[in-house]
């Protein structure tokens, strides 16, 4: 038998924007009187354009070519719209390549969209048949694997119920557990870890391991680099339709990480950009650095940052200090700093630009979040204060070392430095 489980050759898809969709679209008699009676008009007026205009398309893959051998665990990483879907997608024959092919030797199983295929009005009990056999299980894999994927789902009390009453975390539960136990040689997985409460992601990617230990192929998708680093040992890396890294998991993460570092000159505001205070004092420069002092955009799990602003004082102010919030985006503070903390003394500053670095040993969960700062005098007279002026990203997974947040949802902003101590057995 061959060691080779996946090849793919030169694979692209193209989608058409706009318009009509090929020959088998839906036309109503007054989509034909209008167009009809449209282009008779431009006509009449010598406006010709658009008549036969070709329809404008998109290249959602582009000439991807690799493979994957036996038992190997890959994970496909890339921004949002690199084509990581629909590369399953093609591999899983939802949608057809528009050029090149893809051989997958083995019985495929795909975890694409949880809970697809459930029908409300059924029970849990008639929907793990009916979502099973659309997975492609047959009736006596499903019926040999039921106890396990009920016990694992938690909703044993609500089995005979209508799915159309299960909250959404009951619902995904069930789905996620019919589909964690296909019995495939190749199995095909997007995005999937994300459901549920943390306590049931545990169990996901606890039920990914196992699956990972059977030997079966795996491929995965998932913007969560944490999962990713625990579950694969290859990886590969899309951007705009086409393969452009293919390597080890750690070197393609890094790869896919430093892609959001900046430019210094990233972080100067606009004149126009809203502000209060009184004026003495402008923010004009905001630089968020890594340990490595380079600019960037998001930042490792545990790393050390600073930020670096460039304030141009107009006049002469006597008792300056600076405050930095940092908040998610949806609001929350997350933390406050200020200079004259710890019994600091408040700054004299001249006309000119003076230049700050804030260093920060502040562990963030990973989520967005972004930049409000002010410089005030005394004991808080507003000078100028500018909010949101920088977003930035915490992602979960360490630069070196297995450091990892552990769950797709985030509970909480920061993580406090902490000393745990073994278990000690106490005596009766």
């Amino acid at each position: 038998m061959s060691s080779l489980a996946i090849k793919v050759d030169q694979l692209g898809k193209r989608y058409q924007l706009g318009g009509d969709v090929g020959m088998f679209k839906y036309r109503a008699l007054r989509d034909a009187v209008t167009e009809g009676a449209s282009n008779l008009a431009r006509r009449m007026r010598g406006d010709l354009s658009g008549l036969w205009s070709a329809p404008e398309t998109f290249w959602a893959l582009r000439d991807v070519s690799f493979e994957i051998g036996r038992g190997e665990v890959v994970g496909i990483i890339g921004r949002n719209g690199a084509g990581k879907s629909t590369l399953l997608k093609i591999l899983s024959r939802i949608t057809r390549p528009t050029t090149g092919g893809a051989d997958l030797r083995g019985r495929i199983g795909t975890l694409l969209e949880v809970g697809t295929g459930f029908h409300a009005e059924l029970s849990g009990r008639e929907n793990i048949y009916l979502n099973g056999a659309i997975l492609g299980m047959r009736r006596a894999e499903v019926q040999r694997n039921f106890d396990a994927i009920v016990a694992f789902s938690g909703v044993e009390r609500f089995l005979d119920t209508p799915v159309k009453r299960y909250s959404s975390g009951m619902y995904v539960r069930l789905a996620f557990a019919v589909a964690a136990h296909l019995e495939t040689e190749i199995l095909l997985v997007d995005e999937v870890l994300a459901v549920g409460d943390a306590e049931f992601q545990r169990k996901c990617l606890d039920k990914m391991q196992s699956v990972v230990r059977d030997g079966r192929t795996i491929m995965f998708v998932s913007h969560n680099m944490a999962a990713i680093k625990a579950l694969c040992q290859r990886a590969l890396l899309i951007d705009g339709g086409r393969l452009v890294q293919d390597g080890s998991v750690d070197t393609v993460v890094d790869a896919y990480l430093a892609a959001g570092r900046v430019s210094p000159d990233e972080g100067v505001l606009p004149d126009n950009v809203p502000r209060t205070g009184t004026g003495e004092v402008r923010l004009r420069t905001v630089t968020l650095r890594d340990a490595d002092h380079e600019p960037v955009s998001q930042l490792y799990l545990g790393d050390r940052f600073s930020i670096e602003m460039t304030f141009e004082a107009l006049s002469a102010v006597e008792d300056a200090s600076v405050v930095v919030g940092i908040s998610s985006l949806d609001g929350v503070r997350a933390a406050t700093t200020y200079s004259t903390a710890e019994g600091q003394a408040p700054w004299s500053l001249a006309p000119g630009r003076h230049r700050i670095v804030l260093d920060l040993d502040l562990v963030l969960l990973p989520r967005r979040y972004t930049l409000d700062i002010a410089i005030v005098r005394g004991s808080g007279h507003e000078i100028d204060y500018v909010q949101q002026v920088l977003d930035f990203s915490a992602i979960g997974v360490a630069r070196t070392g297995g450091d990892s947040y552990p769950w797709a949802t985030v509970h909480g902003y920061v993580r406090p430095a902490t000393q745990w101590h073994q278990p000690v057995r106490q005596t009766p």
